[in-house]
């Protein structure tokens, strides 16, 4: 570990994302500006600043039209519509922080939210999208996943922080019903290209070293508002209520099979370059299929709910969460 950068900010140090969000204390007084500034801009991203390291390159078969590359390119499409509007829902957070620790904190939360999105994008041009095309390519091919998925989420976490000025409730939102159940497609992705596309293993262990302190934080803000304020044990609980009930209404499916199915193409013609690689102990991923991930994600989000929930102080809503569509988005 790099001396003065905290494990869990350390590029080869902190654990994965489902061990280190479903495990590490860390509270909002901890991760302020100073923290950011040393431990992320000086730790995680020393050396990184667009995401990977310099020595990453993109093979050239990700360069080459053909169902893997257009599963990646899928795939960050998406998930740079899914952070351009973390970084919007979260200035609502930072207008309605109750203290100093929660502006700093959320503060640098944006910051991330809005890295992430220009580091997916950024690799979207390494990948044949012309730069001067980037966003209006990106809003073309995600228009129906911004329409059915993204807009419904955004509105919600809207309502919560913008419309009822409830900040826990907000902060619920944010750590459980949003960010929490997407947790599994960012350790997927590391997983999945790390070794077809190195830049985009980097990058998503990059975010998968944010997204541990935004949940770690955000299930420690849950906590200690809990233990002062019992009282709002019913109040939080409806929140994830209503997050349980948007879920329910969202076919995100159709998004995650069909970006899966064109993995699954594109990994059997380079199985030359897997042949011996697990995505996890034991299983190899060339004998996973689009299915077999899918419920992957599913137990890996049960998993990380459970640990998160009883950490909260309310472990009543394991059953809750559990009851949610995996998501691998």
């Amino acid at each position: 570990m790099t001396a003065d950068i905290p494990v869990e900010a350390d590029w080869d140090e902190a654990p994965g994302l489902l061990e280190g969000a479903g495990s590490l204390a860390l509270t909002v007084e901890q991760c302020d500006l100073a923290y950011w500034f040393s431990a992320v801009a000086q730790g995680t991203l020393r050396n990184r600043p667009l995401g990977y390291s310099p020595s990453a390159r993109t093979p050239d078969h990700m360069r080459e039209p053909g169902p893997l590359r257009e599963a990646l390119r899928l795939e960050l499409a998406y998930r740079a519509l899914d952070e351009e509007s973390a970084t919007k829902v979260l200035a609502d957070y930072v207008a309605t922080a109750p203290g100093t620790a929660e502006l700093e904190f959320f503060s640098t939360q944006l910051l991330d939210e809005a890295r992430h999105h220009m580091i997916f994008r950024n690799h979207l041009v390494d990948l044949g999208v012309p730069r001067g095309e980037l966003m209006p390519w990106i809003r073309e091919v995600g228009a129906d996943y911004e329409q059915q998925v993204l807009r419904p989420i955004r509105e919600f976490a809207q309502q919560v922080t913008r419309e009822e000025q409830d900040f826990i409730g907000g902060v619920v939102a944010f750590a459980v019903i949003i960010e929490g159940v997407l947790a599994a497609s960012t350790e997927l992705s590391e997983r999945k290209w790390g070794v077809l596309d190195p830049v985009a293993g980097e990058i998503a262990r990059g975010a998968a070293i944010d997204e541990i302190r935004h949940l770690a934080v955000g299930s420690s803000i849950v906590r200690e508002h809990l233990l002062e304020h019992p009282e709002d044990r019913e109040h939080i609980m409806g929140v994830l209520h209503r997050g349980r009930a948007l879920w329910g209404e969202i076919n995100d499916r159709e998004f995650v099979m069909h970006r899966e199915e064109l993995f699954q193409e594109g990994m059997l013609q380079h199985r030359e370059l897997l042949t011996d690689f697990e995505l996890f102990p034991g299983c190899r991923m060339l004998d996973t299929t689009p299915q077999s991930r899918w419920d992957l994600a599913a137990r890996w989000n049960d998993e990380l709910a459970e640990s998160r929930l009883k950490y909260m102080g309310i472990p009543e809503a394991i059953d809750l969460l559990r009851a949610q569509a995996p998501r691998i988005l």
